[in-house]
C-alpha cells in the first residue's frame, strides 16, 4: 500500500481519548470532528515544563530523500514503544509543496500523523487565517495611502507583501492599483508564499495572544517620505489581525498511526524563513509529555541553526539532544552517485559523501555544544558493508548511531533509535547550549560568522543593496537582532550543485529584509526566492477525490 492507503486504513482513537491520556481536559479542546482538536494553552498555562526536548535535523537534502519527518514520527512512536511518555511537535504542511513537487509533511509508510489528507490540505484553517491577517494588513496600508496618507507613506517603499499558500511564480512581481483614482494608487507589489510571510514568522515566535499582538504591531510596513519606518501599530491593524489569529494560535492535536499525540502548528520554511514549529506548541508539549520530539526544516545548517540561534534565543527553550537523520542512499548521492544507482553497493562513494554528515555532526557538537545521535533511516538496498562503514565512521567520532526502520514497522522499527536517544538524555546533565554568535555582534558579522562556522565558507560578499540595508537596519535600532539566512537547502553553499562538504567558497548576500514582528533580519543568499513556482509536472495533476469523498494522490 502507498502512504495514503496506509493512512486511510488506520483505526484512529478519538482525539479526546488521546488528549485525556496526557492530562488535557475536554474543556481545553475544540474538536474538528473525532480525530483533530485544537488545544487551548491558556487552560494549561499553570503546568510546569517537565519534558526533555529532542531536536531532529538532517544531512543536506538530496533527491534520494532523507525522511526526516518520518524518522521524527517513528522516534516518538519508538519512545512510546519502550515505555516513555512522548509527544511530537511538528510544523504544518504548506499546500504549495503539496501541490508542487515536494509533497506533504506527515511522514510516510507506517510512521505517519493522521488524518494525513486533512493535515496536508486545509487542516484547521491556520494557514488561511495567517494569509487573511497578512492580506488585511496589506489592504489597510494601501487604504491608508488612498484615504489621504496622513502618515506620509512613500508608495515606492511599501515593505509588506501580500501572500497566498500556493506556489505561483506569476505573482512574484506585480503592479496593482490600476484603473483610475478610485481603484487605489498604482505601485509595484508582489506575493510571497504564506510560509515565508512575516505574519507566519511572528505567529510562530509568539508565546501568547498578547505577545502576538505586540509582534504584529512591530511589523515594519513601509517608510515615510522622510525615511522613517512606519509600523503595523501606526496603521492600527494589529488588533484585527490578532482577532483573525485567535483560534489559529491554539496548537492542533492529532495522532500517529501508533496513537502517539502530535501537536502540529505553524509552518515556516527553513530555506526562506526560520523553519520551526510554533513556540506555543513546543512549550505546551513540554508541559504534557516527558519526551518531546520536534523537527527543524531541511539540513542542520538551515533548520537546526535557526532553531538554536533564533527560536531558542527568543524562547529560552534548550534541546537535550539532536538527532541527525541520514540515509545511505543520500550519502552516496553526496559522494557522486547519480539517481538510478542509489541501490547499488558503493562503499567508496558512501565514504566520500560522509563528509557531509561529519560536517553536520561536528557543527552540532562544537558550534552548539549539543550531544548528537545519528539515525540511519533504513532502506532495503542498504548493504552490510555500507552499514558497517557508516557505523565505523560514527564510532570514530564517538557518536551513537542507530537504525530507524519506522517506514516499514512504525514505532517497533524505531526502538533501537529511541533507546539510544533515551540513554543519551537520561544519563547526562542538560547541556549548556552555545549560540553561533552573540547578540551584540553587528549584523554583517553575524552573517559572516554563520557562513564561516556553520557553512564553512571562505568569504562573504554583500551586494551594494544588502550593505545599504544592513547599515539602515543598524541605524534604525535592529542591529542586535539575530539573522535568518535564506539560501538553497541543497548545499552548505549558495550553489545547489556543490554537494558533500564544500569549504572555502564565497557566499553572496544579495538582499536583506527586516522581520520586525518575528524579531530577526532575513538575508537572501544566492538566487533563493520567497515565492516558489510549480514544476513542469506538479503533484496536483495526480490528486483527485471520488464521489464518496475519498482523496487520492496526496503523498
Amino acid at each position: 500500500m502507498n502512504d495514503i492507503q496506509i493512512a486511510q486504513a488506520a483505526k484512529l482513537k478519538p482525539i479526546t481519548e488521546i488528549a485525556a491520556a496526557f492530562g488535557v481536559p475536554e474543556d481545553a479542546l475544540s474538536t474538528y470532528g473525532k480525530h483533530i482538536a485544537k488545544v487551548n494553552p491558556v487552560k494549561l498555562r499553570d503546568l510546569p515544563q517537565k519534558g526533555k526536548l529532542i531536536l531532529v535535523s538532517a544531512i543536506t537534502p538530496t533527491t534520494a530523500g532523507e525522511g526526516k519527518t518520518t524518522v521524527s514520527i517513528s522516534l516518538a512512536d519508538g519512545l512510546s514503544a519502550i515505555g516513555k511518555k512522548s509527544m511530537l511537535a511538528l510544523r504544518e504542511p504548506s499546500m504549495g509543496p503539496v501541490f508542487g513537487m515536494k509533497g506533504g509533511a506527515t511522514g510516510g509508510g507506517h510512521s505517519q500523523v493522521l488524518p494525513m489528507e486533512n493535515i496536508n490540505l486545509h487542516f484547521t484553517g491556520d494557514f488561511h487565517a495567517i494569509t487573511s491577517a497578512n492580506n488585511l494588513l496589506c489592504a489597510m496600508v494601501d487604504n491608508h495611502i488612498q484615504q489621504g496618507n496622513q502618515l506620509n507613506i512613500d508608495e515606492r517603499q511599501v515593505r509588506v507583501r501580500r501572500c497566498m499558500d500556493m506556489n505561483d511564480r506569476q505573482l512574484r512581481h506585480i503592479v496593482d492599483g490600476l484603473g483610475g483614482t478610485g481603484n487605489g494608487v498604482p505601485r509595484e507589489d508582489g506575493f510571497d508564499i504564506t510560509a515565508a510571510s512575516e505574519v507566519m514568522a511572528s505567529f510562530c515566535m509568539a508565546s501568547d495572544l498578547t505577545d502576538l499582538k505586540h509582534r504584529l504591531g512591530n511589523i515594519v510596513v513601509a517608510r515615510d517620505k522622510s525615511g522613517k519606518n512606519i509600523t503595523c501599530a501606526q496603521i492600527g491593524a494589529q488588533g484585527a489581525m490578532a482577532a483573525l489569529l485567535r483560534d489559529a494560535l491554539m496548537p492542533n492535536m492529532v495522532q500517529t498511526l501508533d496513537h502517539t499525540p502530535a501537536l502540529i502548528h505553524g509552518g515556516p520554511f527553513a530555506n526562506i524563513a526560520h523553519g520551526c514549529n510554533s513556540i506555543t506548541a513546543t512549550s505546551l508539549a513540554l508541559k504534557l509529555a516527558d519526551y518531546v520530539v520536534t523537527e527543524a526544516g531541511f539540513g542542520a545548517d538551515l533548520g537546526a541553526e535557526k532553531f538554536i540561534d533564533i527560536k531558542c534565543r527568543a524562547s529560552g527553550l534548550r534541546p537535550d539532544a539532536v538527532v541527525l537523520v541520514a540515509t545511505i542512499r543520500a550519502l552516496k548521492h553526496h559522494g557522486g552517485v547519480q539517481k538510478g544507482e542509489y541501490g547499488v553497493e558503493n562503499v567508496d562513494a558512501l565514504k566520500a559523501g560522509m563528509t557531509n554528515l561529519l560536517a553536520h555532526v561536528r557543527n552540532v557538537k562544537s558550534v552548539w555544544n549539543l550531544p548528537v545521535v545519528v539515525a540511519i533511516n533504513h532502506f532495503v538496498t542498504d548493504s552490510p558493508a555500507e552499514v558497517k562503514a557508516l557505523q565505523d565512521a560514527m564510532a570514530a567520532e564517538g557518536v551513537p548511531c542507530a537504525f530507524s526502520d519506522g517506514w516499514a514497522k512504525g514505532g517497533q522499527g524505531a526502538k533501537e533509535l529511541a533507546q539510544a536517544v533515551a540513554d543519551l538524555v537520561d544519563h547526562a546533565d542538560k547541556p549548556e547550549l552555545t549560540f553561533t554568535y552573540p547578540d551584540e555582534m553587528p549584523l554583517a558579522e553575524k552573517i559572516e560568522t554563520i557562513a564561516r562556522k556553520v557553512y564553512h565558507a571562505g568569504s562573504v560578499t554583500f551586494s551594494a543593496r544588502a550593505r545599504t540595508l544592513l547599515a539602515q537596519l543598524t541605524e534604525d535600532g535592529f542591529g542586535s537582532y539575530p539573522v535568518c539566512i535564506a539560501k538553497t537547502q541543497y548545499s552548505f553553499s549558495d550553489n545547489p550543485k556543490l554537494l558533500g562538504a564544500p569549504s572555502g567558497f564565497e557566499l553572496t548576500i544579495r538582499d536583506v529584509r527586516l522581520s520586525g514582528g518575528a524579531g530577526f533580519v532575513v538575508a537572501f543568499a544566492g538566487d533563493i526566492i520567497a515565492m516558489p513556482g510549480l514544476p513542469k509536472q506538479p503533484a496536483a495533476l495526480n490528486i483527485d477525490v471520488d464521489n464518496d469523498g475519498v482523496i487520492s494522490g496526496v503523498f
